[in-house]
């Protein structure tokens, strides 16, 4: 049986179209995907990712045991409040999970991870942490929703007034905890705003604040748009235990300095980065009609194949865009093979649109 989050009945009475995700019944639109992308690039949307599992880790061990976990390293994080992006790989490279991590102190961080992945992490981070003193506490009492879009932050501080005061000169990829109100610069739009994390039995009154303040509903289905046109991955389609992130586009996640420092997953994929991997994860912009989608043969004249993993229309670009893996001697074009036919395409960095604007050369 599907788990509803605290706004199940909002998410009715808005006219959501409600879907199974990950397990849970989530909004996939309140009536039109192509108008809620739209609202959040040009105006202000809300979210609720309340799906997504919260994981609090504490105790006097907690930073060398997440620089054992992660591939990227939180020593980075000198501010409190600092965000990172982060892989968790198994050892052999592969990502169980992609996550955010934010330094809060020296003996508390909070970790969001994937909603379809929960089980999985929270195991292999148990087994992991055995020979560390730290607490794992999973927060299934907070919800989160998150604010997207150029007017979200103003129009959200107008809805909280002095309940977010704090977060008011935030800087990106910046949190802040405001008593109950846990809220952090960051999302998964390609545009300004705040992901919000507070008690579950409050946000039912701060999703009608949100709305009385002009920001509009938005479902997982125009979130999954907005996040493939800032090239942003998604996990189980752009890579998953079977990739790493060398080959994923998330080279830039990994911290290899110091070089003493022995994340899981270090040796293989040292050993891939010395030797060059196989493939690499581009952007396609399709130059034909026709519709990119998950799957679709890439062909590359003379050097090979690869396969799209994420595919859609773009409402911003009005066009075809996808992420695809493809050989790593892959240049700038190729083939889409759609219904059997090839179609060209113009092989781009993996992203796309960001706070609006194309980044399309």
């Amino acid at each position: 049986m599907a788990k509803n989050t605290s706004l199940y009945e909002k998410h009715l009475a808005a006219g959501g179209k409600m879907v199974d995700f990950a397990g849970w019944e989530m909004p996939i639109h309140y009536g039109s995907q192509l108008e809620e992308h739209h609202q959040v690039r040009r105006d202000a949307g809300i979210f609720d990712v309340s799906h997504m599992t919260i994981i609090d880790l504490s105790g006097r061990e907690v930073r060398g045991f997440l620089q054992k976990l992660l591939a990227n390293d939180v020593n980075r994080l000198k501010k409190k409040g600092k965000a990172l992006y982060s892989c968790m790989l198994n050892e052999k490279a592969g990502v169980i999970d992609d996550l955010i991590i934010y330094y809060m102190h020296d003996d508390w961080y909070r970790m969001i991870v994937n909603a379809a992945t929960r089980n999985k992490d929270l195991t292999w981070i148990e087994k992991q942490a055995q020979n560390f003193e730290i607490n794992i506490d999973e927060r299934p009492d907070l919800a989160m929703l998150a604010v997207q879009g150029p007017n979200a932050r103003e129009k959200a501080h107008k809805a909280l007034g002095n309940k977010i005061l704090a977060a008011q000169d935030l800087t990106p990829f910046f949190a802040v905890d405001c008593g109950e109100i846990f809220v952090g610069r960051t999302g998964y739009t390609g545009e300004d705003g705040y992901e919000i994390v507070l008690p579950s039995q409050q946000v039912p009154q701060l999703w009608d604040d949100l709305l009385t303040a002009g920001i509009e509903p938005i479902g997982l289905g125009a979130r999954d748009t907005l996040r493939l046109e800032a090239g942003m991955n998604l996990y189980g389609q752009d890579m998953d235990e079977s990739t790493n992130p060398l080959e994923s586009g998330l080279a830039w996640t990994i911290a290899w300095q110091p070089e003493d420092r022995d994340f899981i997953g270090r040796g293989v994929l040292q050993k891939l980065r010395d030797s060059g991997p196989n493939n690499k994860l581009v952007g396609l912009v399709l130059q034909e009609r026709g519709v990119l989608r998950n799957h679709q043969k890439v062909i590359v004249d003379g050097v090979g194949e690869g396969e799209i993993t994420s595919g859609s229309f773009s409402p911003t670009l009005k066009c075809a865009i996808a992420l695809a893996r493809v050989p790593a001697q892959t240049e700038d074009q190729c083939h889409v093979e759609i219904r059997g036919e090839k179609r060209s395409a113009k092989v781009v960095k993996p992203s796309f649109v960001r706070f609006g604007q194309s980044c399309i050369d």
